[in-house]
């Protein structure tokens, strides 16, 4: 029962906070992606911004009565208070106030140091709750969708994310403290002395038109900023991406050149935003200093040059104008961080907003396994900027258990066909039918648990070895089944001749280990998933001859019985194929065996003819 009450409170307690930010802060209200990650954020931590919103009513009142406390205690020295009236010993009062400045402040240090502490607790979670939600979002977009963004701008994007999530919520929880705080401040100084109100409220007025200027050129500046620190952070990752590039072709030089025009004019903009964060500080110091002499002399004049009279309210007036001025410091400080944060607010929903994205296709019907054919229907492929279609109008079929090979010169689409077969694109006219069924009514997940894909792009995570050959198996399969899976891909003899074998590190995308080398790690993966269906995109193009043969033996051995799709370059690689496509333009321009496509005297002759003086390779098996 006391718990409900308590969580009833609670959920009360949340609903009057949100609702004043959500009508103070127009970032907590906009129907953005970001906005929506603000309140997610906030509400999943509203006990800690509630119990830092209690500590500052704690301070707050905490303040007040050492205020109180600090007028009474210099009535008593100056003697304008007389504690005898009482009935109690002048020492004795004395002793007893400052017993009570002592707890007061005691009271008001813990309370600053537990909003402090709390406020480093809802950072370090925002840090570990959005960098997962951002992370799922960039994986729940379409492989097309996701690789038109640069990477480095990509991960610039991402990063950003929990420190702009951070800064507005810590910077709103900061401004209704110390908003709090100022109401008390400025409620002592009423009671002081209402008519040197005014001299307190020329101090916000200048404050604010201060903040009123200065607000919209950080924001600005902040805007220009992020968006060249951006551009950095792209050019940076893609020198790294091609570092083996620049250094084989001595291209540093060019390199550095073109980075270093990037960073032109970043400095000059870095110093202008500092400039407009650091004028206020000095501004802020000003404006008491001049309302402190003011004041004084003006209660001078008043008092007749009485110090009895002047030294109790004017010593507890400047305190609390001091105090006031530095809430209003600190108001301007948070309002000036959310002015800068609008910078990052802005690239973090043009990243996360729906509008234009495609996202990877989740649900359908599951497919347990291929048990016809697969079927490409009318298939054709058109990119939004390019004029012409990628490819058109395809017509073939797959039987299971076949195998059915690319050929063409390169560009000609072979790979598209393959992208599109694994679902990583998606047709803009025709269907592929996988035993009658349109793939894009089938679970994505499932369709690809069951493909095997060998690329001539080989992809390699700086991790281990047996890491790269189980990525995406989980952590279940046990090193005989690795090793096995590493035999028969002719890649264990070079893993035990390594330091660590299966548990060496390679590097970044496996740059300590040889093109072959990381060639056949990549079959040993999808040996190791024992797929349906087989997926070889010039799956031996950086393997020597000697090399070729043993890898060419393994998918002998490993593809029979398993429906294949082939793309080589050496034609002798695939002259046992069920069927031969040749691919030019998109389309298909002649189709048939090894010998019906000799007899044709087509294209596929003329590539023949032009390749019988390479080294011949091991076929593919026959189906």
């Amino acid at each position: 029962m006391a718990k409900a009450r308590v969580a009833q409170a609670i959920d009360s307690a949340w609903q009057g906070f949100s609702t004043l930010t959500l009508g103070l802060f127009p970032s907590w209200n906009a129907t953005t992606p970001v906005s929506r990650l603000i309140r997610q954020t906030a509400s999943s931590h509203k006990k800690l911004l509630l119990c830092n919103l209690g500590f500052a009513l704690l301070l707050g009142a905490a303040e007040a009565c050492l205020f109180a406390a600090i007028y009474l205690t210099l009535r008593v020295l100056t003697g304008t208070a007389l504690p005898e009236a009482l009935g109690w010993p002048r020492s004795l009062v004395f002793l007893l106030l400052l017993i009570s400045l002592l707890i007061l402040q005691m009271i008001a240090s813990f309370s600053r140091a537990m909003t402090g502490t709390l406020s480093g607790r809802i950072a370090a979670r925002c840090q570990a709750q959005v960098v997962p939600k951002v992370h799922r979002f960039i994986l729940s977009l379409s492989y097309g969708c996701a690789s038109s963004f640069r990477i480095g701008d990509l991960a610039h994007r991402a990063s950003l994310a929990p420190l702009a999530i951070q800064t507005e919520i810590e910077q709103t929880s900061l401004i209704l403290s110390d908003a709090l705080l100022g109401a008390i401040y400025l409620l002592v100084l009423v009671l002081i002395s209402p008519w040197m109100m005014l001299l307190a409220a020329g101090l916000a007025l200048a404050m604010v038109f201060t903040q009123s200027r200065l607000r919209p050129r950080i924001r600005q500046a902040s805007r220009e900023v992020e968006q060249q620190q951006r551009q950095i952070a792209s050019a940076l990752t893609a020198d790294l991406q091609v570092l083996r590039l620049l250094h084989s072709s001595a291209s540093t030089d060019q390199a550095n050149h073109s980075f270093q025009k990037r960073l032109e004019g970043l400095e000059q903009k870095l110093r202008r935003l500092s400039f407009l964060r650091s004028l206020m500080e000095p501004i802020g110091e000003l404006l008491p200093m001049l309302a402190a002499v003011t004041l004084g002399l003006l209660s001078w004049q008043l008092t007749s040059g009485r110090p009895e009279l002047v030294i109790p309210g004017l010593a507890t007036f400047v305190l609390a104008l001091q105090r006031l001025n530095l809430r209003f410091a600190k108001l301007g400080l948070s309002f000036n961080m959310l002015a800068e944060n609008m910078g990052r607010i802005e690239l973090l929903n043009e990243l996360l907003q729906h509008e234009g994205k495609i996202f990877r296709r989740r649900g359908g019907r599951p497919f347990a396994g291929l048990q016809r054919e697969i079927r490409f229907q009318g298939v054709t492929l058109r990119y939004p900027e390019k004029p012409d279609a990628s490819v058109r109008d395809l017509e073939f079929s797959l039987p299971r258990g076949s195998t059915l090979a690319l050929v063409g010169a390169s560009g000609a689409g072979k790979s598209t066909i393959a992208d599109l077969l694994v679902g990583l694109l998606n047709p803009t006219g025709g269907e592929i039918l996988i035993d009658g069924v349109d793939l894009q009514r089938l679970d994505l997940d499932s369709w690809q648990r069951h493909l095997g894909v060998v690329s001539q792009d080989v992809l390699l995570l700086n991790d281990t070895i047996a890491a790269n050959i189980t990525f995406g198996m989980g952590d279940s399969m046990d090193s005989e089944a690795i090793r096995k899976a590493a035999q028969a891909a002719c890649a264990d003899e070079f893993i035990q001749a390594l330091p660590a074998t299966y548990g060496t590190l390679i590097g970044e995308n496996g740059h300590r280990l040889s093109g072959g080398q990381r060639q056949r790690l990549s079959l040993a993966r999808a040996i190791l998933r024992q797929p349906d269906i087989l997926i070889l995109d010039e799956a031996t193009s950086a393997l020597d001859s000697h090399s070729e043969a043993k890898v060419h033996q393994a998918i002998q051995a490993f593809s029979s019985g398993r429906t294949v799709l082939a793309i080589a370059h050496r034609l002798s690689s695939i002259r046992d194929a069920s069927e031969i496509l040749v691919i030019d333009g998109g389309r298909i321009v002649e189709r048939g065996n090894h010998a019906s496509l000799l007899a044709a005297d087509g294209p596929y002759a003329a590539l023949w003819q032009l390749q019988q003086n390479q080294a011949p390779s091991i076929p593919l098996p026959r189906p």
